[in-house]
């Protein structure tokens, strides 16, 4: 009861108003109808109220949302399910879902005709240009009586998570000159020379499938050996993004770490599509999605792009070299880079060390800001890098596939807009 006059809308608190306003003028005029008017204008939100306080109503709400990862600019759908399970049906319910300001409008909802076992089904969409991890609830709902004098709110505090991974650019086939780890079995090898028993068996290892053993060879050697049809072998990449806050220039969705993170999420699908056991390191080091996968392409790339996702500028002004301590290094290296001091010229010499082929996207800040430090790819041509410079109006797969045509190391392309719609210059 206290609770529900405590919610007392406008209309009941005028309801009030007016019932005491009534029995006041009915005692100085003297007319008992205006009384009776009264008592009744002013009992009627008491009632209301009294009536609310002892509804036993149980609502609960459910929120799907499908999908759970989305591109930028892409949308996903939400849909609530609310019911209630109390005995004492109410009037109308007002619902109000929180989302992000990116995500759009809060949505709103009024559904009505609540009772014993009502449940109703209600969706809407959200949609975001920007990337990152954003919250969607909690949801706050206020109840009405069917003559809107008392409105009581309840929260659910529940709340669903929506990922929004980086724009994926399709990247066409060029030479990348990788190089592979000798671990489970990807490629197939043609066998010119020797017996099929000396060259295309091998010992059985536990979870081999057994389908695969070869029977004459097994009894031949004493013990299991099953058929090896392909050759171990798997192309191996890192891909290097500079996050730091000092290397990047502009604000929000057209700075130059939203064009970095969206070549760096491309090139990463793009490698892991055409089979490469492919880590992610950011200038923090090895990131979450960091440990090179040996599973399907598309668990990789939902992986790598979900860590993507959520990168954010790093306020340390150097790259960390830890990652670069491991063992068997001489993999495929693409960095994509910000501007580059004199001071990570050596980081960026070790890297190219580190690497069996080293090819690198630069990113023209100048071109994002007349203060930025400038486009480091003759910096990094002067390190040994295949470098290609990169404007804000620069297709990325027109940069990507003059890359590909740099055969020697050293070189470095800028890929411009031409004044003509439609064509690309490529200023060597």
């Amino acid at each position: 009861m206290r609770e529900a006059l405590s919610g007392l809308t406008v209309r009941g608190r005028a309801f009030l108003a007016a019932g005491v306003t009534a029995m006041v003028c009915a005692v100085l005029l003297g007319q008992d109808a205006l009384t009776r008017v009264g008592v009744l204008v002013l009992a009627l939100p008491l009632v209301t109220a009294w009536v609310m306080g002892r509804s036993s109503y149980r609502l609960s709400l459910g929120r799907d949302l499908s999908p759970h990862v989305v591109p930028a600019g892409q949308p996903a759908r939400v849909t609530l399910t609310i019911s209630n399970q109390g005995r004492t049906p109410n009037g109308a319910l007002l619902l109000e879902d929180q989302v992000p300001y990116v995500l759009g409008t809060r949505p709103r909802f009024v559904l009505d005709g609540i009772g014993r076992g009502w449940k109703r089904e209600v969706t809407y969409q959200v949609r975001s240009d920007v990337r990152g991890r954003f919250s969607i609830g909690p949801m706050s709902i206020r109840v009405l009586d069917p003559f809107g004098l008392i409105e009581i709110g309840r929260v659910f505090r529940t709340t669903t998570s929506l990922v929004v991974t980086p724009r994926v650019t399709p990247l066409p086939q060029i030479n990348l000159g990788g190089s592979g780890m000798g671990s489970g079995d990807n490629r197939t090898r043609a066998f010119a020379v020797g017996s099929a028993e000396d060259v295309t068996v091998r010992d059985y290892r536990r979870g081999d499938d057994l389908r695969r053993v070869h029977w004459p060879s097994s009894a031949r050697m004493g013990e299991l050996m099953v058929r090896r049809e392909e050759q171990p072998w798997h192309s191996r990449a890192t891909v290097f993004l500079d996050n730091r806050a000092v290397a990047h220039r502009g604000q929000g969705v057209a700075s130059s770490l939203e064009t970095a993170v969206a070549a760096a999420a491309s090139v990463a699908v793009h490698l892991s599509s055409r089979g490469y056991s492919v880590r992610l390191v950011t200038a923090a080091g090895e990131s979450g999605a960091g440990a090179r996968h040996h599973r399907e392409s598309d668990a990789t790339s939902h992986q790598l792009l979900e860590a993507l996702a959520v990168i954010e500028p790093l306020k340390a002004p150097h790259i960390e070299t830890g990652w670069l301590d491991e063992s068997g290094s001489g993999g495929l290296t693409i960095g994509v880079f910000g501007a580059v001091a004199a001071g990570d010229l050596p980081v960026v010499r070790r890297m190219k060390q580190h690497a069996g082929v080293a090819l690198a996207l630069s990113l023209d800040v100048e071109a994002w800001a007349s203060s930025g430090a400038g486009s480091p790819a003759a910096v990094l041509a002067h390190q040994g890098w295949r470098t290609v410079s990169i404007a804000p109006d620069t297709r990325l797969d027109q940069a990507w596939r003059e890359l590909g045509h740099i055969g020697m190391a050293g070189r470095h392309i800028t890929v411009a807009a031409s004044p003509v719609a439609g064509r690309t210059e490529v200023q060597p």
